[in-house]
């Protein structure tokens, strides 16, 4: 609400992407009332991407669309052209993974962080990169990712956050200025001398991973744990930061809710990732991540296993 010129829309979902939290402090667009700040888009999740194209061409206002991240296939011919136009759309996706449970299959998105990081890869006519996306990990880099949204005035961003509740990480000093070494795209959550592994993810991975971690340490095992809320941005940095934050000489284990493919070129050729190859099922999100194997136990098993291959 501090931020005058933001115009935030949602496809019939603003209880559930949480942008009501917005809409509670402003005015709403209604039949011939524009003084608002909030847009009611209706099930038009594409009508309302094109929308935002349309405002940030006009200039003047930052527009910020919301929505289910499996609905992000029905925006796509939209969020490419902002991504090819250079335009500042922020495009907020919640409900990220399998964990939507009871709404079934159909609303779990498994292959789409994977389609928007290949569109991550793509360089726009000004030689950047013509999508920031961004899965943080915890609040504070939700918090972050959001400053980093607000900032970004070159390319379009994807925020895509969680449905379920997700523990906070540790801190070492201060998690807030921790996280912000989020903008550098990747950096170590939890470092270790003497580490034998790097465990890898984003978003609520990650917080999985610090789970898997305590027991990997009861074990004599100490690892790093990296988190990673956007490849691209990672890759952007300098090849120093990339080998301080990845070290060529451990293993490293990445997990992702979505496709493998996600992680791969992360943790390298000798790296192994555990994710999904498969669609959802319905069931509510503990008992999925129990029947896919996203339990702190769980994934300490994996990487144990992991480790004894190589």
């Amino acid at each position: 609400d501090k931020v005058e010129n933001l115009i935030v829309a949602s496809a019939d979902l603003a209880n559930s992407d949480k942008t009501d939290g917005y809409l509670k402090k402003v005015n709403q667009f209604r039949p011939g009332s524009f003084d608002a700040n909030f847009l009611h888009a209706g099930v038009c999740e594409f009508s309302m991407a094109a929308l935002a194209n349309g405002m940030a061409l006009h200039g003047g206002v930052i527009p910020v669309v919301g929505t289910f991240f499996i609905f992000s296939d029905y925006q796509k011919p939209a969020f490419r052209l902002s991504a090819l136009m250079e335009l500042p759309v922020i495009f907020l996706w919640t409900h990220d993974a399998f964990r939507v449970g009871e709404d079934g299959p159909t609303h779990q998105p498994i292959e789409q962080e994977a389609q928007l990081r290949l569109l991550e890869k793509l360089k726009n006519h000004s030689g950047e990169r013509s999508l920031l996306a961004l899965r943080p990990a915890d609040a504070a880099e939700s918090t972050v990712a959001w400053k980093m949204a607000l900032e970004n005035t070159k390319t379009p961003t994807g925020l895509i956050f969680s449905r379920q509740k997700i523990n906070d990480l540790p801190a070492q000093k201060n998690r807030f200025e921790e996280a912000m070494q989020a903008e550098k795209g990747a950096y170590i959550v939890r470092s270790n001398k003497g580490a034998k592994v790097t465990l890898l993810a984003n978003g609520s991975e990650v917080a999985t991973l610090v789970d898997a971690a305590e027991l990997l340490e009861k074990d004599g095992i100490k690892v790093n744990i990296v988190s990673v809320p956007s490849e691209g941005l990672f890759r952007d940095q300098s090849e120093s930061y990339q080998k301080q934050v990845l070290d060529e000489t451990k293993p490293v284990f990445g997990l992702t809710a979505g496709l493998p493919v996600v992680l791969s070129q992360l943790v390298g050729p000798k790296g192994k990732v555990f994710g999904l190859e498969h669609f959802g099922y319905s069931a509510p999100a503990g008992v999925l991540d129990e029947k896919f194997g996203f339990t702190g136990d769980q994934v300490y098993k994996e990487v144990k296993t992991y480790l004894s291959t190589i």
